[in-house]
């Protein structure tokens, strides 16, 4: 595909969605979302997921993709990037942003085929987590598949715990994930830590005040069970245990801005060992068009990613 691609990452909060859309406009370029959570049709409020109004005039792809009971995997996701791409014209430049790095990972180091999942193994597995829970995976992944457990960026999910127990327990070996070394260098917005912790404490404010509750209310109304990942999914299951009255909105709200600080810890450090890149520091003062004008002149400099075959 005749594309050139041009990687935004970082962290939850660094504001990359702002800079893209200045980005889209200033190279008539189409945008890939590369983030686990916009996949999800009607969770808008918590994921942060630009508006209608705000992609107005904008290409979009990577966005609503599945309900929140269904499933969906690196695999699917590239099939999904994979189809947008195909859709547009040819020579079009294409912004791909978010802060998921397997996502970003899975379109320029591609993937090896991987086996479809044995029945049998799955209901194993299954029988594991709910006999011991998240506790039990993990210790049976650092028991059967170390390799795989230690590369987990979040090690506390049930769903990507599972997976990595069912690949374990079907015979593929680690290392065939990944065909190739990635070529090119994503642009990594980087915001100085405390900073990041204010802004991420106004966006779960922003998340209450424009209503997650009763987005949440009104999702499971529609999708009464939610897939391992929605349901772990960072303020909404804060919210679900609000309308269950498991928790105060103060706790719900509290819970929330611990668990997206630690996610945000965990990007830095994945993309910092798994993604080439030219770090972008920004600071609150900055504006979208700053730091769009920046990452520019980085991609100006070091030329568009390379898709993987």
């Amino acid at each position: 595909m005749k594309h050139d691609l041009y990687v935004l990452a970082g962290a939850t909060a660094t504001g990359k969605t702002s800079v893209a859309h200045v980005l889209a406009r200033m190279l008539d370029a189409a945008i890939l979302s590369a983030d686990a959570m916009l996949i999800y049709q009607g969770m808008d409020i918590g994921t942060a997921k630009p508006t209608p109004a705000e992609r107005a005039g904008l290409t979009y792809g990577g966005l609503d993709c599945v309900t929140p009971d269904q499933s969906f995997s690196v695999g699917q996701y590239r099939d999904v990037a994979l189809a947008f791409l195909r859709s547009l014209p040819d020579q079009q430049p294409v912004v791909v942003v978010g802060g998921t790095g397997l996502y970003i990972k899975s379109l320029l180091a591609g993937l090896d085929p991987m086996p479809p999942v044995d029945p049998a193994v799955r209901r194993e597995v299954d029988r594991v987590y709910e006999q011991g829970g998240v506790a039990a995976l993990q210790a049976a992944c650092q028991a059967e598949a170390p390799e795989r457990y230690a590369s987990l960026k979040d090690p506390a999910n049930p769903r990507r715990l599972s997976r990595v127990l069912e690949l374990a327990r079907m015979g593929v070996p680690a290392q065939s994930a990944w065909q190739r070394t990635m070529k090119g260098r994503c642009a990594i917005l980087q915001r100085e830590r405390a900073q990041l912790h204010q802004r991420i404490e106004r966006r779960v404010e922003d998340m209450y005040a424009h209503g997650l509750v009763a987005e949440v209310e009104s999702l499971l109304q529609r999708w009464p069970n939610w897939s391992k990942t929605a349901a772990m999914a960072i303020g909404y299951r804060e919210a679900r245990a609000r309308l269950a009255g498991e928790l105060s909105e103060a706790k719900a709200k509290a819970e929330t801005a611990r668990r997206t600080r630690h996610y945000a810890r965990r990007q830095q450090t994945w993309f910092r060992h798994q993604l080439p890149q030219d770090t972008i520091a920004v600071v609150e003062t900055d504006t979208p068009d700053d730091i769009a004008a920046r990452v520019a002149q980085s991609w100006r400099t070091h030329g568009p990613c390379e898709l993987a075959n």
